[in-house]
């Protein structure tokens, strides 16, 4: 590990906890709320717009709130493919067939997540995705996004690098959320996006 990664852990660490307790303050009717305005914003995204397949997730808990976006990404006609963990933490993917196909899964040591309830396309089907939903708790002025520390979403942006795969990045946060600087290491990518409850921020255009 070099220097720098390892100095940019404890600080990624101490700022995780910041951001998830500000989350947990959060009321149920705040986390509805905010789903209803991102879904609102998301869906005027050119990027979302124009594609047909899009990789969400289905947000848990006080998370940003994706169930409201799912759906009408789905009801415009676009293919929605969600995440399933698997043992080693990395993603296999199927499709949302809408609420019903949903199943609780409880991971060791996690929460609850919800997942698709049908079949597994495998792990590389993300890498058809005309855009990419990527959970996380901050991204900072240069695009730079804070992720859990989970490290599937790191496999998923390595796995679209090495297809040679060019979805828009777009990750689904809160207003507070969007901050000066979060500690990057020299792998990391910068996201095309961020939407909130207040509108979208973009980086860059994707190639």
């Amino acid at each position: 590990m070099s220097h720098t990664s390892g100095a940019a852990e404890p600080d990624k660490r101490r700022l995780r906890r910041e951001f998830l307790a500000v989350r947990n303050r959060l009321t149920a009717d705040d986390v509805r709320e905010a789903a209803a305005a991102l879904a609102r914003h998301a869906l005027e995204l050119p990027e979302l717009a124009r594609a047909r397949t899009v990789a969400a997730y289905v947000s848990v808990g006080s998370e940003p709130g994706t169930p409201p976006l799912l759906d009408a990404l789905r009801a415009r006609g676009v293919r929605v493919l969600l995440p399933a963990l698997l043992p080693d933490n990395d993603l296999d993917w199927g499709v949302y067939e809408g609420p019903g196909s949903l199943a609780r899964v409880r991971h060791a040591g996690r929460m609850e997540l919800l997942e698709p309830s049908g079949e597994r396309l495998g792990a590389d089907a993300v890498t058809g995705a005309d855009a990419v939903l990527l959970p996380g708790l901050a991204v900072d002025a240069r695009g730079m996004r804070l992720g859990r520390g989970g490290g599937s979403y790191d496999r998923v942006l390595a796995r679209l690098e090495r297809a040679g795969a060019r979805p828009a990045l777009v990750v689904l946060l809160y207003d507070t959320e969007v901050v000066a600087r979060v500690p990057a290491e020299p792998h990391d990518r910068p996201v095309h996006a961020v939407v909130t409850p207040s509108g979208v921020r973009r980086f860059e255009a994707p190639a």
